[in-house]
């Protein structure tokens, strides 16, 4: 028989990207509801209960009353919210966290689908505060962009603004400069940090793609780690995982320049050691795709894992 599944708003970015992931799979049921009841309460209600699992792509307080609606016991909910990235009773939908996170993921009732930003934060330094190689209470710098589209529709169209007013627009913002981003309590939260890490995005003028960077002053950590140790523990931590591949150091001394465009369409997240051994500088950058493994991709992936498939199923 199989699975409903109703994607409580479907016509946003993130909620497009997961349908079209979706509606062409056999294994699958879409709820759907029609435009002319699809914010209509009991309307809504009726499909949150209905299916076997919901997948919220909502505002945070509209996925809190979404949530709120469902009175039974079985329906099982995949939230792209941030409203629950941090609340002890959901499991955080990283597989990748730890060695035995996915089948957390895979039993869990209640499941709170990473940020595209923290995805590539935690992706980088959790592996490496486990290790002990950076402290807990550590000053932590996190630095990034992305493509307009993680802004959502507003700023999609004021991107894509053709009119004469903003034909000169910019190419290029820096943005969060009062310190007071949604994600950073997720990002400390899951990487193990005392402190919140400063986290410095910016939006440059391409749809989709990002990277997202952790610098690094080797001689201010206790144990001063090489290149070497960094690379080691990053490559230990994600052995035998599908979607995260550790570029080998070799690779990384040999790149340029990295194009945050590059896993477009894909649930990929790639991570490098640059850096200096002699300067005893690095700086550690994840590459991913914000609407793939930062938002839609990594939904599927939670999905798969909670019907208990294959993870990489319908995911390219």
């Amino acid at each position: 028989m199989a699975t409903k599944v109703f994607i409580d708003g479907e016509a946003g970015t993130t909620g497009l990207q997961i349908r079209a992931r979706l509606e062409t799979r056999d294994d699958l049921v879409l709820v759907r509801l029609d435009d002319s009841v699809r914010k209509d309460p009991a309307a809504r209600k009726r499909a949150l209960n209905e299916a076997d699992i919901v997948i919220l792509c909502l505002p945070d307080d509209a996925a809190r009353e979404a949530v709120a609606l469902i009175e039974n016991d079985h329906t099982r909910v995949i939230d792209a919210s941030t409203a629950f990235r941090t609340a002890p009773d959901w499991v955080y939908g990283f597989p990748e966290l730890d060695r035995d996170h996915a089948a957390r993921v895979a039993h869990a009732k209640r499941v709170s689908n990473p940020g595209c930003y923290p995805t590539g934060a935690i992706g980088l330094l959790r592996p490496l505060v486990s290790a002990g190689l950076i402290p807990k209470e550590f000053p932590v710098t996190v630095n990034a962009v992305s493509g307009y589209s993680g802004g959502g529709k507003s700023l999609i169209a004021a991107f894509e603004d053709k009119s004469a007013a903003n034909a000169t627009g910019d190419h290029y913002r820096a943005y969060a400069l009062g310190l007071a981003h949604k994600h950073v309590d997720e990002m400390r939260v899951h990487s193990g940090l005392t402190h919140r890490p400063l986290f410095a995005p910016s939006v440059g003028r391409y749809y989709q793609g990002m990277l997202v960077e952790v610098p690094l002053q080797l001689w201010a950590l206790p144990a001063k780690p090489s290149l070497w140790a960094l690379q080691d523990a990053l490559e230990s931590a994600y052995q035998g995982c599908r979607f995260v591949r550790v570029a080998p150091l070799a690779e990384a001394q040999t790149v340029d320049t990295l194009d945050p465009e590059a896993l477009n369409g894909s649930n990929r997240l790639e991570l490098f050691v640059f850096g200096n051994d002699k300067g005893q500088q690095a700086r550690l950058i994840a590459r991913l795709d914000n609407l793939g493994k930062g938002a839609s991709g990594a939904a599927v992936q939670n999905l798969n894992l909670m019907l208990g498939l294959d993870e990489a199923t319908g995911l390219n």
